[in-house]
């Protein structure tokens, strides 16, 4: 069975067509046979009577005369039959015994009826001129009066039926599949967080309260994420004013100084927290898709990230042009970087190199951030990926909330691709942002 819908649903219904004209044409053929075996039965009977009519009043002179003229005008021939002849019966099948059936009731039932006699076909008909003589005779009428021609009368009136039934049947199939279709790529675009169009509220009644539930959710899953977001902002924002009053107190009141160093340190924690609800409460779809070419921004955070002082080697090729989120984008690899620089350390303690790549392969764009730290165990991949998850060991986001895999993740679902946690080869984890490459600029 096909995949889509409107394929199923076209083949379930031309089946059914094809098998009800099927259905249509046998009971027709069925129920054909019998009236037109009693019509050429009856043609039949009728040529016998008449040239026995005419060799009774025709004198033994004028007979051969009679006989070319039926030849000649009505392609009848008239032969004696002989002990020796080779006949050839009638095929098989309802019409045939029918015919012979009528025949045998209207000539009596020493009535024969063959296809050919002697190798020379026609439809053969055999009689006396009465029931005394002993002399039979072949009477040779044109083989397609014993012939049922239904195939080529109604042969077309079936292809234009059956041809109509499709066409009719991909008509219903289109206007059931077109609305769930369209639905479809709208429930695509709500996954990615992204708002879609409203439908079409129209067709039959239940596509048009499926349409109609789905805009409501739509529009009430867009209020709840709006409310979300400005909740989040505000609260983050409302922090930070307080937070930077803490810290300026603290560095100029607590006089010890690895007390001052530790509140300093528990403000700081603080700040990346709330930082990190300002990146997830930003509403990614906002920014509007463009094409452009990812390469020189990538190139520009690697320089940046160096004169930060963090050992960043970036493998960067030529990308083609797509239509992107740069600022999303470039935030997300952030993000796998900082996730990187906290856990890149070597087994003395120091930090350790971190390479940024980016290719083109099998028509996607791939991103990769590579560190040497502890690696995330394949179970919990899926989890971490989730809002306010951390990992409960060696790569435990201490300073964080749990949420830069998470803007990651939104970020790759938002332009459709996907985020992979990979091990590196040689210990380390090998985090990639995989997004197809679109040539329009539509989002």
């Amino acid at each position: 069975m096909p995949n889509s819908l409107l394929a199923r649903t076209f083949l379930l219904l031309a089946l059914l067509a094809l098998l009800t004209t099927t259905a249509w044409l046998s009971l027709f053929r069925h129920l054909d046979a019998e009236p037109r075996a009693r019509e050429s039965a009856q043609l039949a009977a009728s040529t016998v009577n008449l040239i026995r009519a005419a060799l009774f009043a025709a004198t033994p002179e004028k007979r051969p005369g009679l006989f070319a003229e039926l030849s000649q005008r009505e392609g009848l021939r008239l032969l004696p039959a002989e002990p020796g002849d080779q006949v050839e019966a009638m095929p098989e099948g309802r019409f045939f015994q029918l015919l012979q059936g009528e025949i045998s009731a209207r000539l009596g039932p020493q009535t024969r009826i063959a296809a050919a006699v002697d190798g020379v076909p026609g439809f053969w008909i055999s009689f006396r001129l009465d029931e005394q003589d002993d002399d039979e005779y072949w009477l040779v009428l044109p083989r397609d009066r014993a012939r049922r021609d239904f195939t080529r009368q109604w042969l077309l009136w079936g292809l234009l039926a059956t041809g109509l039934s499709l066409a009719i049947a991909w008509l219903i199939a289109s206007r059931i599949s077109r609305p769930l279709k369209a639905l479809a790529a709208s429930a695509r675009l709500v996954g990615s967080g992204q708002q879609p169009p409203q439908l079409p509220e129209t067709g039959a009644e239940e596509l048009r309260q499926l349409a109609a539930a789905f805009n409501a959710m739509a529009g009430d899953l867009a209020r709840h994420e709006k409310d979300r977001s400005e909740v989040l902002a505000g609260i983050s924002h409302d922090l930070r004013t307080p937070l930077t009053r803490l810290r300026l107190e603290a560095e100029m009141s607590i006089a010890d100084s690895a007390a001052r160093d530790a509140a300093v340190a528990d403000i700081a924690q603080m700040e990346t927290v709330i930082a990190q609800f300002m990146d997830y409460a930003r509403s990614e779809a906002g920014e509007t898709p463009f094409s452009c070419a990812l390469s020189p921004l990538l190139a520009t955070l690697v320089s940046q990230r160096r004169a930060l002082g963090q050992d960043v080697h970036g493998e960067l090729e030529e990308l083609p042009a797509s239509a992107l989120r740069p600022h999303a984008i470039l935030r997300a690899v952030a993000n796998l970087l900082d996730n990187a620089w906290k856990y890149a350390h070597d087994s003395d303690g120091r930090s350790s190199r971190i390479d940024l790549l980016a290719n083109l392969q099998a028509g996607e764009i791939r991103i990769e951030v590579a560190d040497r730290g502890p690696g995330i165990p394949e179970s919990e991949v899926e989890r971490l990926k989730r809002p306010f998850t951390r990992l409960e060991d060696a790569r435990t986001d201490a300073l964080g909330a749990g949420l830069g895999l998470a803007i990651v993740e939104r970020v790759a679902r938002l332009h459709g691709g996907r985020l992979e946690l990979l091990p590196r080869a040689g210990g380390g984890l090998r985090a990639r942002l995989c997004l197809p490459l679109r040539e329009t600029d539509s989002g």
